[in-house]
């Protein structure tokens, strides 16, 4: 099998339409549909059904990119390992990165990862943490650094770099901040019940925070009033501050910036993970290992 003619056909099938794919692989849509019939022919039956918007794998297409995905990966773990067996330090390293806090590790321990691997070409992407998980599954990333809690893990190896709190958070105007402990001291406790009435804002229901908070809602009898959802926990200490609601934020965005927020833990103590996650069954190469290590240093395991 033709490797480059390998990629060419994964990334129609990705696309779904060969015009994207060619303009994805900086090929005329003529070269590439070249390819793709020579294939065909070679292979004695159509890999896809064509439509002018949508082209859709054929029962032999599915068999196809099915095992080339397969080569690939075989491919880029025999590479990694004769890279770590020869010392030569060279190649790429695609990192998911969850956004806000997740770029933040990467601008920090990046430099320590740079001067030990100079040649390593680093692939930075920022996503959600469950389209992390699904393009560590599908292959499309080496590590991926998450949030979430066990019961969100896949199939694949998860490294836990630390626990993480999650905190009750108030304006520090709001009548109870009165009973959040000064500075430096463990937080007091509030129940949650205590703010019924308050208005709340919180993550959206497509991010893994927003699964444990309707849970620490149900646990505490009661549906909150959600002023408004976002993507962003920065959006939610930025209106905290501005007294317009109550919040449940992990942990790193209080103790990271308290000005303006009154804390609290609650009384089950719900927490979360910092982990490293990658595909099972897969190579991990001595660069990936390294920056992995790196997130633990930073997480303060």
């Amino acid at each position: 099998m033709d490797l480059k003619q390998v990629e060419y056909m994964i990334r129609i099938a990705e696309e779904n339409n060969i015009t994207r794919a060619a303009e994805k692989l900086f090929l005329t849509q003529s070269a590439l549909n070249q390819q793709l019939l020579k294939l065909e022919k070679e292979l004695g039956t159509p890999l896809f059904h064509r439509s002018r918007t949508n082209w859709r794998l054929t029962e032999a297409g599915e068999v196809y990119i099915r095992s080339a995905k397969e080569l690939l990966r075989i491919k880029k773990d025999t590479y990694n390992q004769i890279r770590d067996i020869a010392e030569t330090r060279k190649g790429t390293l695609s990192i998911g990165l969850t956004t806000g806090r997740g770029i933040t590790m990467f601008g920090e321990v990046y430099p320590a990862f740079h001067q030990k691997f100079p040649e390593i070409i680093v692939e930075p992407v920022e996503k959600r943490v469950r389209e992390l998980q699904t393009m560590i599954a599908e292959d499309q990333l080496d590590i991926a650094f998450l949030t979430l809690t066990v019961e969100e893990r896949t199939r694949d190896v998860y490294i836990p770099l630390c626990d993480e709190e999650i905190l009750l958070v108030i304006p520090s105007g709001h009548p109870l901040s009165a009973c959040a402990a000064p500075p430096g001291e463990p937080y007091a406790v509030m129940d949650l019940t205590q703010l019924r009435y308050e208005p709340f804002v919180l993550m959206d229901k497509v991010s893994t925070m927003r699964s444990l908070a309707t849970r620490i809602f149900r646990e505490a009898g009661f549906q909150p009033n959600i002023l408004f959802e976002t993507k962003n926990n920065h959006t939610i200490t930025t209106m905290i501050r501005a007294n317009i609601c109550c919040s449940l934020i992990p942990a790193y965005y209080a103790e990271h910036d308290p000005e303006g927020l009154a804390c609290f833990a609650l009384p089950s103590h719900p927490s979360w993970q910092v982990a490293a996650s990658y595909k099972k069954d897969r190579y991990l190469s001595r660069a990936a290992r390294y920056f992995i290590e790196l997130g633990r240093e930073y997480w303060g395991m």
